[in-house]
């Protein structure tokens, strides 16, 4: 038997979900932000056809071609080992948004269950979660990260977790706010009353209501991950040789900006440059159109 509960929770989960589907056919109308979805669309594809679409093997070393200069044959150049910056450049996004989606992934699930539990359940378990989220909060985020990385090792998935870590308050606090609102709304108190359990409740009934404003939050955080693992690598904190990463060989051309090799750095930089910007400008996208105030319904 379908419990009143449900089918008010699904009604407004519907409504919600009808308003973000019309919010993206509003995106669609905003030349920017649409031509920024294409174009970490173009990134997201690039990553997943690295190997097939890189015209060269991104570790491969050619002592004759070092420091080479923009040609038709190697479009971004050469780095002082000879490798095409072009393939590391390709590879590079896969390893870039990988970490910056797993992380992202990881710090949505921890933040779910954290922020959902906090928000209905009030009292001493509310303070006590919101004090260590506090904590973490208390910290730099990219000094956080750092000193996970250090300890941890930088190694692929400890770089994950680090920036997961230093993220999972953004969606707690986010989760838990919304929690608070719906968890007096009529569909929540009429699963209370037919005595569904409380994990039932949050989970299933209200969960799903909260999710709309943190797809905003998400969008704009994985441009803030990709930065932060950029940052860990140019420091010598994140991805480590022999994987491509954007940020290690910005590093690495960094070395010969003065000697006049521009093109080492340049590419690797203007990666990451467009696909934060493009993230960032979708983030703001979504937001207004997700905003009531915004787009004039309520």
């Amino acid at each position: 038997m379908i419990s009143i509960a449900r089918l008010i929770g699904n009604e407004e989960l519907v409504i919600r979900w009808k308003r973000l589907k019309i919010g993206f056919r509003r995106l669609r109308r905003n030349s920017l932000s649409f031509a920024a979805l294409i174009v970490i669309g173009t990134i997201a594809g690039m990553a997943i056809l690295a190997p097939l679409i890189s015209p060269y093997d991104p570790n491969a070393t050619d002592s004759n071609q070092g420091m080479s200069s923009v040609s038709l044959q190697h479009p971004m150049g050469t780095d002082i080992f000879g490798r095409d910056i072009l393939s590391r450049v390709i590879h590079g996004a896969r390893v870039d948004l990988l970490v910056a989606l797993g992380a992202t992934l990881i710090a949505l699930v921890i933040s779910s269950a954290v922020g959902s539990l906090s928000g209905y359940s009030g009292g001493w378990i509310d303070h006590t979660l919101m004090r260590v989220i506090d904590t973490i909060m208390s910290f730099p985020s990219f000094i956080l990260a750092m000193g996970i990385t250090a300890a941890l090792g930088n190694k692929l998935i400890n770089v994950v977790i680090a920036i997961a870590i230093t993220h999972t308050p953004i969606y707690t606090r986010l989760i838990r706010g919304e929690m608070l609102r719906i968890r007096e709304m009529e569909y929540a108190e009429a699963a209370r009353t037919v005595g569904n359990p409380k994990s039932r409740i949050i989970f299933y009934h209200l969960l799903p209501n909260c999710f709309p404003p943190v797809i905003v939050q998400a969008t704009l955080a994985m441009g803030w991950a990709i930065l932060t693992v950029a940052g860990l690598s140019f420091i010598g904190l994140g991805i480590q040789p022999p994987l491509s990463e954007w940020g290690y060989m910005t590093a690495e051309g960094a070395n010969y900006i003065v000697s006049g090799e521009w093109w080492i750095f340049l590419f690797p930089g203007l990666a990451i440059m467009i696909t934060v910007l493009s993230f960032n400008m979708v983030g703001d996208a979504l937001r207004d159109v997700l905003d009531p105030r915004m787009r004039g319904i309520r």
